[in-house]
């Protein structure tokens, strides 16, 4: 019978015999494909693309021509079919691209001819177009409305010290009272008042130019902070207190949150002699659910 190890059998030969470092070697891992071997087993040729391309954007499928994803050099989609970059295909052999295709239609009927999206799809088409880098059509929408509207109602609230601030105040207010309140809603007091100065109802029509008399020392008089949650103001611009208010409201809903506003009354807090603040207080109810 014969028996057989797990062991070579060591002839008298040292030449023969394997040494520790062979036997090591014998052991080693395999070692990591050099960037030659890799370049030769995967090379990295440029991506070839045909005249008219198939595309699938998030499961919506479209067809345009090479030269179309090209129209604008400084495009993420110029960039993308440039061949510089790989892009997967589909089990149809279609281009992909990893997002949402609702307004790809928009983004393409630009690149082909210039159109723009009808006022209901400009702000969805514009971040689209944000995604994609494609600068003429962000140009293009930006003066059309409402994205143009949206400029001058921004540079009206530039002009409001902390604004983005309070409404995050008014948010976590109304949700931490109706956290402890179990209840739907949360009611909160509201302060807009476009005048730093507060008036009385005679003082009215010459308020300009009484403003403007008043010494710093009479002015620090009428400074105080109204018993509210939140206040807004003061701001210089045409736009007065109704304006504002719209723009809270607004901002509020875009965020998804329900909210009703009415004026409750001014504050009544004595001042000095016979000045009164007289500043508008709004009551605020938001509903959670």
């Amino acid at each position: 019978m014969v028996v057989v190890t797990g062991q070579s059998k060591v002839s008298g030969n040292p030449d023969d015999a394997m040494s520790s470092s062979d036997a090591e070697d014998d052991f080693q891992e395999p070692a990591t494909p050099t960037a030659t071997q890799a370049g030769q087993a995967l090379p990295l040729l440029p991506q070839q693309f045909p005249e008219v391309v198939p595309l699938n954007v998030g499961g919506m499928y479209f067809t345009t021509r090479l030269s179309t994803l090209r129209r604008y050099e400084d495009t993420m989609l110029a960039a993308m079919f440039s061949g510089r970059h790989y892009i997967p295909t589909d089990a149809e052999g279609r281009y992909f691209i990893d997002r949402d295709g609702t307004y790809f239609g928009d983004i393409l009927n630009f690149l082909r001819s210039g159109d723009l999206p009808p006022r209901d799809r400009v702000r969805s088409v514009y971040k689209e177009a944000q995604y994609y880098s494609i600068g003429p059509l962000l140009d293009n929408l930006e003066d059309l409305q409402p994205l143009k509207g949206e400029k001058v109602r921004q540079a009206f609230l530039g002009l409001m010290p902390y604004y983005k601030d309070h409404l995050e105040r008014i948010i976590e207010i109304a949700k931490l009272r109706a956290m402890q309140r179990k209840a739907r809603f949360a009611k909160l007091k509201v302060c807009v008042f476009k005048e730093e100065m507060p008036i009385t109802p005679y003082e009215c029509p010459h308020f300009n130019s009484l403003r403007f008399e008043r010494s710093e020392s009479e002015t620090k008089l009428f400074e105080h902070h109204c018993e509210v949650d939140v206040s807004f103001g003061p701001w210089e611009a045409v736009a007065d207190v109704y304006d504002l208010l719209h723009c809270i409201v607004t901002d509020l809903s875009d965020r998804g949150i329900t909210v009703d506003h009415q004026c409750i009354g001014v504050c009544d807090k004595h001042l000095i002699n016979h000045y009164y603040c007289k500043r508008p207080i709004y009551e605020f109810k938001i509903t959670w659910w």
